[in-house]
């Protein structure tokens, strides 16, 4: 079996050969860009199992090369490594396609074990979709397959991380699931109770597919989370 290859942006030198040194002892195949250009020039010639980016590099930062990667593979984890640790900044790390992240300075075991995480998640695939590979609930509808949301008729248009997070409220129809729920199973990350991007995802669905319709799908149920109801 061929070693797992990894490919890491990161314009500080000192890091860039921490996490290089300590991920070959764990064995596997590390490559260094030094910049956001360089990393994409890397990305376009070769083959990751899984992509490290720090979010401020010259002449590209992190969120553009992520954005870039997305483009042209959807399913390749991405864990950005970021100084900058506010709900803003992760947002908008995730809306560019970003699996996880971790902020600076980390324990390189944590990195491990976020690395090891994603990569299971991609290499275990998705849940087993209905027959139809159509969900329903109510008059809404995700088509797993075009990747597209659609309610009373109208199609819904939504991130990846919004489509993921619907996906899981219709799979766990009438059942409550948790901020930790969602996100270890939606985002594979724990908890961190100082930011609230789960209330602003949420927030981002209910003004997607709720607020022109007047049956209101998605509920919040205070102190133990959300569901989303048939009736």
């Amino acid at each position: 079996m061929s070693a797992t290859r990894v490919l890491v942006v990161e314009d500080e030198t000192k890091v860039a050969a921490f996490i290089k040194k300590g991920l070959e002892k764990q064995g596997y195949e590390v490559e260094v860009a030094a910049d956001g250009r360089e990393g994409q020039q890397y990305f376009d010639q070769n083959t990751y199992d899984l992509i490290m980016l720090d979010v401020n590099m010259p002449l590209m930062d992190g969120v553009e090369l992520a954005q870039y990667i997305r483009t042209k593979n959807t399913h390749v984890p991405i864990l950005m490594l970021t100084a900058l640790g506010t709900t803003a900044d992760k947002l908008s790390g995730f809306d560019a396609g970003v699996d996880d992240y971790l902020v600076k300075p980390f324990d390189f075991m944590e990195l491990l074990a976020r690395l090891k995480a994603l990569l299971k998640r991609a290499t275990a695939g998705t849940a087993p979709a209905e027959p139809s590979n159509v969900l329903r609930v109510s008059d809404l509808e995700l088509d797993l397959d075009q990747k597209v949301a659609r309610r009373g008729g109208q199609t819904i248009d939504l991130t990846a991380k919004e489509f993921g997070l619907l996906e899981y409220l219709m799979r766990n129809r009438n059942r409550v699931v948790s901020k930790v729920d969602i996100a270890v199973d939606v985002w594979d990350i724990g908890f961190d109770t100082g930011t609230n991007f789960i209330e602003v995802y949420i927030n981002y669905l209910r003004k997607k597919i709720d607020k022109d319709f007047d049956k209101k799908l998605i509920q919040t149920v205070v102190g133990m989370g959300y569901t989303l109801k048939e009736k």
